[in-house]
């Protein structure tokens, strides 16, 4: 049988190298860069908000497999949520991430984004897998 953590470094890695939202959006009602200068992960964000409902999301950019797969997984895991479920749901990947939060039933509702529990685990990593997460956080708070 295979080890859930096998499964999760093939999502991880399939998603950082085959990721289908990485591309542009036209006409974007938001488009927000967001860099990591530790290690130059760099990406832009670009999302469409219809109401309070985030319609459709891209991204742009360069980094580290754990940042492009962190981003393109934040994608698939708020787009089509309200702005107040995206809220929660990214409160709950960086409490995951930062060992705040360990709620079974919150952590759930990550989706595959749980993928990046072990992230916490290797330090150097962290701000990788977090970098979209601030940059969505940063867009829908100045919204």
């Amino acid at each position: 049988m295979e080890d859930l953590s096998d499964v999760y470094n093939e999502l991880i890695m399939e998603h950082s190298m085959n990721s289908y939202n990485k591309k542009r959006i036209e006409n974007a009602d938001f488009c927000k860069l967001g860099h990591n200068p530790n290690c130059g992960d760099e990406i832009t964000l670009e999302l469409k908000i219809d109401g309070d409902k985030i319609t459709d999301m891209a991204f742009s950019g360069h980094g580290c497999a754990i940042s492009q797969a962190s981003t393109s997984i934040m994608i698939d895991t708020l787009k089509g949520k309200t702005i107040e479920e995206a809220k929660e749901i990214i409160k709950t990947f960086i409490g995951m991430i930062k060992r705040e939060e360990t709620n079974q039933e919150k952590l759930e509702k990550l989706e595959d984004a749980i993928a990046f529990k072990n992230v916490a685990n290797m330090p150097a990593r962290v701000k990788c897998a977090l970098l979209a997460w601030h940059t969505i956080e940063d867009i829908l708070n100045d919204k």
